[in-house]
């Protein structure tokens, strides 16, 4: 028996794996961080064993109510990934697992990995309607990558979508998978048409560092990139400095920053309320955003969420507080389970890549009932 994460966004540390009924393992903290969370490694071990995998330190996790009615991941040939029996006993996650083949993988989530996103970058550039900008370099030597989709012009909306400032939170990077299929899809009617008066830039990862490192919420050097966009910089979060700089150049007319929420068990939009400038404007704005979405997929909800800030008391350091303020625009974060939407379970897939790509589809068209009222 043998258990390794050398490879891309791998996180695991083996304590002691001399049978398969009683496997210690442990998560690794994020660099220069106390956060962890996010676990992927690979087991080679006998098949038709049981193997009994046991997360020594689950229950000092970053949010360790993300274990409860939680189900680990499993894959075979890294493309199709399955729940897998996993309880937890406010100490320890515990998954219990009968492999059929020789190897197979564990995650939180379904990876994304690396090589996927730079796949992803180079086959948005290939369409007319998208070019792709890069804005710089990460600490780790890793480019940042902005796709602008549509011609730009004075007239157009400026539409910004960001995704995994957070890199555990891959479900977030599944979503822009589906959310750019259908933008550049030339046979779409909602996208050709959401062109003609919207301009979009997309930066499909925002954290490519901590993807690679297998962290669960920072980058390089332990920096929650999530709570930078008051005052960023180059030698602490080069990410948010580079985005925010082309922001300001650009302007931002409507903002979306995607994410993965490890407890709720739901999407959700969690929006701008508590910033100083939010106005009934963007909130009637906002309020139609959702009840597009809510009448086009029974994945999303409005019920369960974040509590929404007092007037003036949101946290000016969250990325969609930080522009809607600057920029008197309405902006949200969306997220999405690492567990299951509880109100459409899926008891052998749980929320999924395939469901985040369709619901990242889907927010094309919540996007196009308010394209064209997003300026005065």
């Amino acid at each position: 028996m043998f258990i390794t994460a050398q490879f891309d966004s791998g996180n695991i540390e083996v304590i002691e794996a001399n049978k398969a009924s009683s496997i210690q393992l442990a998560i690794r903290q994020d660099n220069q961080s106390d956060f962890y969370q996010w676990f992927h490694f690979k087991l080679y071990g006998e098949p038709g064993v049981e193997h009994v995998m046991h997360i020594t330190n689950a229950g000092q996790s970053a949010y360790p109510d993300g274990w409860k009615d939680y189900s680990a991941l499993a894959s075979y040939d890294r493309e199709n990934w399955f729940r897998v029996p996993t309880e937890y006993n406010g100490k320890e996650l515990v998954i219990r697992h009968t492999p059929d083949q020789e190897s197979v993988y564990y995650a939180y989530f379904t990876p994304y990995s690396y090589e996927r996103h730079q796949d992803l970058i180079q086959w948005a550039q290939q369409s007319i309607e998208c070019q792709h900008v890069l804005l710089g370099p990460t600490l780790d030597g890793r480019d940042m990558n902005l796709l602008v989709i549509g011609e730009p012009a004075d007239h157009k909306a400026k539409i910004w979508v960001t995704a995994r400032q957070h890199p555990g939170e891959t479900m977030a990077e599944w979503f822009m998978e589906g959310f750019l299929s259908r933008l550049l899809d030339d046979e779409d009617a909602a996208a050709r048409k959401l062109l003609e008066n919207n301009v979009f830039y997309v930066v499909p990862n925002m954290n490519p560092d901590g993807s690679v490192r297998g962290h669960l919420r920072t980058n390089a050097v332990g920096v929650n990139l999530n709570r930078e966009w008051a005052e960023p910089s180059l030698e602490k979060s080069p990410e948010v400095f580079y985005v925010l700089n082309a922001m300001q150049e650009t302007g931002v007319d409507f903002y979306l920053d995607v994410h993965g929420d490890e407890a709720l068990p739901y999407n959700f939009l969690a929006g701008c309320e508590g910033v100083p400038s939010y106005s009934e404007r963007n909130h009637a704005l906002g309020e139609k955003f959702k009840q597009v979405l809510l009448s086009i997929t029974p994945e999303f909800q409005v019920e369960y969420g974040y509590e929404v800030d007092k007037p003036g008391e949101a946290n000016l350091t969250v990325a969609s507080n930080a522009v809607s303020e600057r920029f008197n625009c309405l902006a949200f974060t969306l997220e999405m389970p690492f567990k299951d939407n509880a109100n459409l379970p899926d008891a052998d897939f749980g929320w999924s890549a395939n469901r985040s790509q369709q619901f990242g589809a889907d927010v094309v068209s919540a996007i196009y009932a308010i394209g064209n009222n997003l300026r005065d």
